[in-house]
């Protein structure tokens, strides 16, 4: 019932008198079923656009920390509205406990429901797309869920009037659906989720034109390389290698 009420009363009505946004594919997101949207990040806007201009009830995984509710007042209304509109929460602290977090989102794809996730794990840092994490493979391969790409532009804020962001044209491409069930065994090879990871990252930079570095951006924000020169990690765009040979078991 909220996820309706913001949606259809308030975000949905809001984000079209505001920024028009232009949705191109629409069509190639599957009407039923389990559905992974894979986006591009490069504005805190992007999640609510989205969800707002399709016509499926949208879950994205929120990090766990949100739900908490423990750092003041707006901190708890976040915690209630994360709550309220059925979103899953994602523990992003990696290794096995982020691996093991998947499982809530893998029950929403079995479900028949339609997922959202930015595979980079974090905004763009300067509007170029970044590696994926390899969660989205981890999803697709565990359920058989198809993967939709989709490619956002134009939600950078230009300036504000009166607090309210304005923004340059948002444009939603969504591309056709991709398929990677055949390789549902062999869920548990790094090389083959890298590959699927890859594969559905370029899908992204084919529908954005995105220059591509392949470095995770976390780590142009936060990490090692804030501040660096990061030309070196430069490449035309992610994917298109051939899919790795199956492991040979030894013996």
């Amino acid at each position: 019932m909220w996820y309706e009420f913001f949606k259809y009363a308030l975000f949905g009505p809001g984000v079209r008198a505001l920024w028009h946004p232009r949705v191109i594919g629409a069509e190639n997101i599957p009407t039923e079923g389990g559905v992974i949207l894979a986006c591009n990040h490069i504005a805190a806007v992007d999640p609510i656009i989205v969800a707002s201009m399709i016509d499926r009830k949208l879950t994205y995984p929120a990090k766990k920390e949100l739900f908490a509710g423990d750092r003041g007042f707006w901190s708890k209304v976040v915690a209630w509205f994360l709550r309220a509109v059925e979103q899953v929460p994602l523990d992003r602290s990696g290794g096995r406990t982020s691996v093991n977090a998947l499982d809530s989102v893998e029950n929403r794809l079995a479900e028949g429901g339609l997922v959202g996730i930015f595979p980079e794990g974090t905004r763009s840092p300067d509007g170029r797309l970044y590696m994926g994490k390899t969660g989205v493979a981890r999803m697709t391969l565990a359920t058989g869920a198809p993967v939709v790409p989709v490619g956002i532009s134009g939600t950078t804020v230009r300036r504000k009037v009166v607090g309210i962001p304005l923004l340059d044209h948002p444009t939603l491409i969504f591309g056709e659906p991709m398929h990677f069930d055949v390789l549902a065994d062999r869920a548990e090879e790094a090389a083959v989720l890298r590959w699927v990871t890859d594969e559905i990252m370029g899908a992204i930079s084919d529908l954005t034109g995105q220059s591509y570095v392949d470095v995770y951006g976390f780590r142009v924000k936060h990490g090692n390389l804030k501040g660096k020169d990061v030309s070196k990690f430069v490449k035309a765009k992610p994917g298109g290698n051939p899919l790795p040979p199956p492991r040979v078991a030894k013996a």
